[in-house]
Order: C-alpha cells, then sequence, then structure tokens
C-alpha cells in the first residue's frame, strides 16, 4: 500500500505536482464514456438488418487496408525518392484491384463468397485449408502487432500527458494492464457482433482519427522548419545543424553517408541499401482479401461490379493517405526521418500535446481495427473445423474469446514470438494477395470459357509468379535481417 504522502501526491519530473486521483478518475471517466458507447452500439446492433450499406462497406474495407505500416511509408520514401516511391504505390494499388478482380471473378462463377470455399472447389480440402491457414496466420500476426503497439505506446502516452516519473510503478503505466483493458472494453465487445458490416461505425470513426493524423502530418511540415531544432533534457533545445543530427543518427544506426548541403531538399529518385527493403513494404501496403469476400457477402444489393468499386474507392482512399502521409512526412525530415515517423517528431519535442493526440489517434485506429482482422479469423476457423454448421451464438463468442486471450497472451508473456510473425506475413500475404487469386481463378474459370492460353489466364499465371517472386524476396530480407542485425522487418500489417 502506498504512503499517504506518495497517493496524495506525485512528483512529476518537471518538478509540478499532479493529484493521482484526478488521473484515476479521468480514465475511469473515460471507461464508462467508452462502456456507455458500446452498450449504445449494442442496443443498434439488436436492430440491424444484415445488409451493410455501400458506404459502410467502404469504412470496413478502407479499415482492412489500413494498418499501422502508414507510419513507415515517410521512411519508404525517403529510402526510394518521390518519383520512385509514387510508382511503386501506384502499381501495388493498381495490382491489389486486379487480384480483387480475380476473387470476385472466381466467386461469381461457381456462387462462393468464402475464401476458404473457393479454395476447395480450386484444390479440394488442400486449397481450403491452405486458405484457412493463411488467412489465421496472417490475421494473427496482424492482430498481435496491433495490440503489442497498444502496449509498448500506450503507457508513453498516458505519462507524456500527465508528466509523470518515467520509471513509476502506477498500475495504469503498466502495458499488460492496459493492453488486457483495451481487449476486454473495446475490442471483445466489437469483435462478438454477428455482422462485420455492423462495424463500419467503428470503422468510420478509425479513418477519421487517421485522418487527423494525416492533418497533422501536413500542418506540422509548415511549422517545422530545416534543419530542426533537437530536444534537450534540461528544456532548452540543442541547436544541432541537420547535417549533425543525420550523421548522429545514422552513426546510431550503423550507416555512414558522406554530408552534404542537400539534407533540405527533395530527392525524385533514391538507390541505396534500404530501397529493396521498402518494395516488400509497399507490396503488402493493401493487404485487405480476407476481408473482401465476407464483406462482398453483407453488401446490401450485392454484385460483382459493385463490390469491385467498393475495392477500388477503399484502395484510392486509402493510396491517397498513404501518398500524402508519406510526402509531407518525408518533406518535413528528409534524409532525418525514421523508421516510425511519430517517432521522429518526439526527438524535437516528446510532449507536443498535438503529436499526442495524434498517438492516441493512431492507437484508437489500430485498436478498432483489430475486430475488422479478427472476422476473416473465425469465420476460417468455422469453415475448417465446422463447415456444416449452423451459425452458433455460444461458438462465435468462444472462438473470439480464445483468439483474444491466445494474442494476448502472445503480447503479453512471448512478445519476442512476434519476430516470427515476420516470417508468416511474408508467406502469407503473398499468398492471399498475389497468388491464391491467380491459381484460384486459372483452376475455376472454365477452359471452354477461358482455355490456359488467353490473355486472362496468362495474366493470372504471370501474377501468381510476380506473388512467389515478392515471397522469396521478403524471406530473403528477413534471413539478412536476423543474420546481420540490419535492414526492415517486412510482412503484413
Amino acid at each position: 500500500i502506498m504512503e499517504p504522502s506518495q497517493s496524495e501526491m506525485n512528483i512529476l519530473s518537471n518538478g509540478k505536482s499532479h493529484d493521482l486521483g484526478d488521473d484515476v478518475g479521468f480514465i475511469l471517466n473515460w471507461h464508462l464514456m467508452y462502456t456507455l458507447f458500446f452498450i449504445y452500439l449494442f442496443i443498434l446492433h439488436l436492430q440491424f438488418e444484415g445488409k451493410t450499406s455501400f458506404g459502410m462497406s467502404v469504412f470496413n474495407l478502407g479499415n482492412a487496408i489500413m494498418g499501422s505500416g502508414i507510419l513507415g511509408l515517410a521512411y519508404a520514401m525517403a529510402n526510394t525518392g518521390i518519383l520512385l516511391f509514387w510508382f511503386l504505390l501506384t502499381a501495388v494499388a493498381a495490382l491489389s484491384s486486379y487480384s480483387i478482380h480475380l476473387l470476385l471473378k472466381s466467386s461469381g462463377i461457381v456462387g462462393i463468397r468464402a475464401y476458404e470455399q473457393l479454395g476447395y472447389r480450386a484444390f479440394g480440402n488442400l486449397g481450403k485449408i491452405a486458405a484457412g491457414t493463411a488467412i489465421t496466420l496472417q490475421n494473427i500476426g496482424a492482430m498481435s502487432s496491433y495490440l503489442y503497439i497498444v502496449k509498448s505506446e500506450l503507457p508513453l502516452v498516458i505519462q507524456a500527458f500527465l508528466k509523470v516519473e518515467p520509471n513509476s510503478d502506477l498500475w495504469y503505466l503498466n502495458g499488460n494492464y492496459l493492453v488486457i483493458m483495451v481487449s476486454a472494453s473495446i475490442i471483445l465487445p466489437l469483435a462478438l457482433m454477428k455482422q462485420l458490416g455492423y462495424l463500419g461505425y467503428t470503422s468510420g470513426f478509425s479513418l477519421s482519427c487517421m485522418v487527423f493524423f494525416l492533418t497533422a502530418v501536413i500542418f506540422k511540415k509548415f511549422q517545422i522548419p530545416c534543419p530542426f531544432e533537437e530536444f534537450s533534457v534540461n528544456g532548452t533545445a540543442s541547436h544541432l545543424s541537420l547535417n549533425d543530427s543525420v550523421h548522429i543518427h545514422e552513426y546510431n544506426n550503423g550507416v555512414v553517408h558522406e554530408d552534404d548541403d542537400s539534407h533540405c531538399t527533395p530527392r525524385m529518385f533514391t538507390i541505396n541499401p534500404q530501397t529493396a527493403y521498402t518494395i516488400p513494404i509497399l507490396a503488402f501496403a493493401f493487404v485487405c482479401h480476407p476481408e473482401v469476400l465476407p464483406i462482398y457477402t453483407e453488401l446490401r444489393n450485392p454484385s460483382k461490379k459493385k463490390m469491385q468499386k467498393v475495392s477500388n474507392i477503399s484502395i484510392l482512399i486509402m493510396y491517397t493517405m498513404y501518398f500524402l502521409a508519406a510526402l509531407f512526412g518525408y518533406l518535413t525530415f528528409y534524409g532525418n526521418v525514421e523508421t516510425e515517423l511519430l517517432h521522429t517528431y518526439s526527438r524535437i519535442d516528446p510532449y507536443d500535446t498535438l503529436i499526442l493526440c495524434v498517438r492516441v489517434a493512431v492507437l484508437t485506429a489500430v485498436t478498432l481495427t483489430v475486430p475488422i482482422v479478427l472476422f476473416p479469423v473465425r469465420r476460417a476457423i468455422q469453415q475448417m473445423i465446422f463447415p456444416t454448421k449452423s451459425f452458433s451464438w455460444l461458438r462465435h463468442i468462444a472462438i473470439a474469446l480464445i483468439l483474444l486471450t491466445f494474442i494476448n497472451m502472445l503480447v503479453i508473456f512471448a512478445p519476442n514470438i512476434l519476430g516470427i510473425f515476420g516470417i508468416i506475413g511474408a508467406t502469407s500475404a503473398p499468398c492471399l494477395i498475389f497468388i491464391f487469386p491467380a491459381v484460384f481463378y486459372i483452376r475455376i474459370v472454365p477452359k471452354e470459357d477461358e482455355p490456359m492460353n488467353s490473355l486472362p489466364k496468362i495474366m493470372a499465371a504471370c501474377f501468381a509468379a510476380l506473388g512467389f517472386s515478392f515471397m522469396v524476396m521478403s524471406l530473403s530480407f528477413i534471413i539478412i535481417d536476423w543474420t546481420t542485425g540490419e535492414g526492415l522487418a517486412v510482412g503484413g500489417h
């Protein structure tokens, strides 16, 4: 039990006093507000008709595409240049749209709107198990990475807002407690919804959080000078030139570049050892394929053309946000941008209120993405284990509870295992985006309609080969990362 003097007053690092009771009251009020919000959502859910509007479908698919990877795109642009980055991002967006076209066309021919069942029609039980396993591993890896972000970042945000001492042992600065609270109070209620389409409300809110992030990145571009001033512990800015700060940053990362006067000048094309690592990151920037067919199933007045339009609009929105976030993040810090954009802002002022609010918005967006990603996993498990069973609330709830409990245990007790999901993401993501849609299309579309030497099937075969090359490239880079300790982690979101 804390001593009265400690419980009544915490002494802050800046010398100001802070009432701990106010902190706890604020957190409890925040938790009560969200509890009431989800009760309201559940009441709405009882009246939900089970068919999703066009706009809600766009929100859900956009939220499925949007991942924490947007924070690293400015770094990717710094290592490719503006024009090369734009070309690669445009190519990946077009390929993702084509991949969804293959899925929807295969689905339309056989009248099936489940990824696993398409695998079954193409290759029997082996195809169903391969598709279901890829979806399960890919999305569990994504959910684990999202909750790990919550575990590691949320305590730092709370600490910065409340200006609590870094070594304080307060319960609400314990990432393990916070990730359990977030999972139980926010993620679980949303994951228990029967219809994926209902999450369009929270998906819209999640995307609005990322719009806020993008707005802040654009605003900061015109507020932060180049060269910028480093933050120092004694409260005064360290007036380092950008060349000096770049030199320090690059020295700490074991990379040596020659100093010049062009660090505040944008580059159109850049080729360096890190450029190759950005290709797989961009290739997996639009991973949403496990969610496409479930969203298609619940779309109001569904048709292949309508779902393709939903996909194209979602990809276009994310493409625009990706490019603008990367562009203005890069134009703020140029070659000095870090692998995680928000960490670069912390070098200027770790207590910047706007950036702290942006961190909260990003954490909110990441948290609200988890239920969207969980739905295809639950569906894949049901397709593989209970393919002939009708809907059961008990099974629906049990699978969600088991999945969230398992993921929380991974994040809390075995965070180092998350590195394994880099290999899983590098394997499953190319399968779900490139290989499976192409080979399913080749197998499902009758040869009478499209023989193997027809242009559509030749394109699909080339598409599968491209996916295999991305898989080999990603696995090669991960092996290099593990053996040398350099480079970037690659994989799904």
